[in-house]
């Protein structure tokens, strides 16, 4: 088949330059007989057939039905058609519906005009997922736009919280100079809790931050974007010319980049509709008519009430948090913002944490390990002055007379528990007796004693065993076991063969 062209260009030759078929052929390098076909009057005109189809007699209920329902799917008008006798199949119908269904009008929009000062609109929008350590996170900008002068702020956050929405809105309030009389969002449920028709629940930190800042919410109705039509295009905006394809090393940088951006860039062009003036030089006249700022800026922190488990840590976003081990299964006050998280018992500051945003990460402080460690220590001695006591129950008035003379015990404890790993219970038991009788309490004395014990019997020294400076070994309570039964091992029987074969007579 020709193209139409071609077929039009053969028609002007033969009836309008009167050029035989054959002239035709060779100049256009075509077969006489394609040449015929085109000149055949009839291939032009021919009517088109109406093929029957057995959609026909369901058109009519069909084009009923779209009227009233123009969004039906075709197979809800095939489950119909097909209990009242359709026996034909679902593309067949696809096509019939598709010439059926009733387009609907284009809507109209009036031109939106608004004084200085007067709304601005706000919005949330997703620029995909970054990785921070363990974590897969997903960014998304806060943009608020002010109506009349276009100028703009966005924020990069790591999520969509009410937190982040409403430092949003505090940060873009100062960089702006002011607040609009009045916002206009999406139904966010940062912003709308409930919703029935034109009833409208607010959040109420939503509220309390209009209260601060004195402008009042005015959510869009429900499918209607183009009620807030220009942070709809600052977001696409912001994608385009700012975000696509720039590098960045964490969020903090995002947010930097931004700033410079936005006074270089964003509000260094005409406005939209006026380009007779820019976006900064409109905002300057535009901040003249904005609320002015209150005196302190609202507080957008997250409060909530914690506690830890059996360890004195708290899990917070996917991460523990340090506390004082004294503060376990304690109910404490969590306060976090975008740096810090720190937490409150009876409105004392117990820890204070740099906010981490990788997942199952440990953040410590120092102090809070140490202190562990110190009330580990001092419950480890505690245990080891019951093991004294348990094995030499005489101890325990040993140490009632050094307490009395003030004497710290600690000391005395470790070389006792020494004493008792080289001498055994029932030589230490001999040695402390002896000690009280004298009223010679302390542990050196003991070890005279059982020195002089231990020669009288003529035994040889123990030999002292030297540990690690490792918690993990020094404060590792081993039981003692008596050594004689490794002497058993070295005692010669008199049924055991010889070492070695006596030497053969030469």
């Amino acid at each position: 088949m020709i193209p139409l062209a071609q077929v039009a260009e053969i028609r002007r030759l033969f009836f309008a330059e009167h050029w035989r078929v054959g002239t035709i052929a060779r100049q256009l390098g075509l077969h006489p007989d394609t040449i015929r076909r085109a000149l055949v009057t009839e291939r032009f005109a021919r009517p088109a057939l109406a093929r029957p189809s057995q959609c026909d007699p369901y058109r009519a209920f069909l084009q009923e039905t779209l009227q009233r329902y123009p969004r039906l799917r075709a197979t809800r008008l095939f489950e119909m058609v097909r209990d009242r006798g359709y026996r034909g199949s679902l593309v067949q119908l696809r096509r019939v519906v598709r010439t059926l269904r009733p387009t609907p009008a284009a809507e109209a929009y009036l031109r939106l005009t608004l004084l200085p000062g007067e709304q601005g609109q706000a919005d949330w929008g997703s620029f995909g997922r970054i990785q921070i350590g363990r974590a897969t996170r997903s960014l998304s900008a806060f943009v608020l736009v002010l109506s009349w002068s276009r100028a703009l702020h966005a924020l990069f956050t790591l999520d969509q919280s009410l937190e982040s929405f409403l430092r949003g809105h505090v940060e873009a309030f100062t960089a702006l100079g002011g607040s609009p009389r009045a916002i206009a969002y999406d139904n966010l449920k940062s912003a709308v809790l409930e919703r029935q028709g034109d009833a409208i629940r607010f959040h109420p930190r939503l509220l309390e931050l209009c209260g601060h800042y004195h402008f009042v919410p005015r959510p869009c109705a429900v499918g209607a974007a183009h009620e807030k039509g220009r942070v709809e295009r600052a977001i696409r905006y912001l994608r385009e010319a700012f975000f696509a394809a720039r590098p960045f090393r964490d969020v903090e940088d995002l947010n930097a980049q931004f700033l410079r951006w936005r006074d270089t860039v964003a509000h260094a062009r005409r406005v939209p509709g006026d380009p007779s003036r820019t976006v900064a030089e409109a905002l300057t006249e535009e901040q003249l008519r904005l609320l002015p700022l209150p005196a302190h800026p609202f507080p957008t922190a997250l409060v909530r009430v914690v506690s830890s488990g059996k360890t004195p840590y708290i899990r917070f976003d996917g991460n523990w948090y340090s506390i004082p081990h004294t503060l376990v299964r304690v109910p404490l006050t969590l306060v976090a913002d975008a740096e810090t998280v720190r937490l409150y018992h009876e409105r004392e500051e117990v820890a204070n944490h740099l906010r981490s945003y990788d997942r199952d990460f440990t953040v410590e402080a120092r102090e809070h390990l140490e202190g562990l460690a110190a009330a580990k220590r001092q419950a480890s001695s505690l245990t080891r002055r019951d093991r004294l006591r348990q094995a030499v129950p005489a101890v325990a008035s040993l140490f009632e007379r050094l307490a009395q003379r003030g004497e710290p015990l600690g000391p005395h404890v470790r070389r006792l528990l020494q004493l008792l790993d080289d001498y055994g219970a029932v030589e230490l038991a001999a040695a402390v007796a002896i000690a009280l009788a004298r009223d010679a309490p302390g542990a050196g004395g003991i070890a005279h004693l059982l020195e002089q014990r231990r020669r009288a019997r003529g035994q040889r020294p123990p030999v002292p065993v030297s540990l690690p400076d490792d918690p993990r070994v020094r404060d590792l309570d081993v039981a003692s076991h008596p050594l004689e039964s490794y002497d058993a091992l070295t005692r010669v029987r008199p049924d055991d063969p010889p070492d070695h074969e006596p030497d053969e007579p030469a």
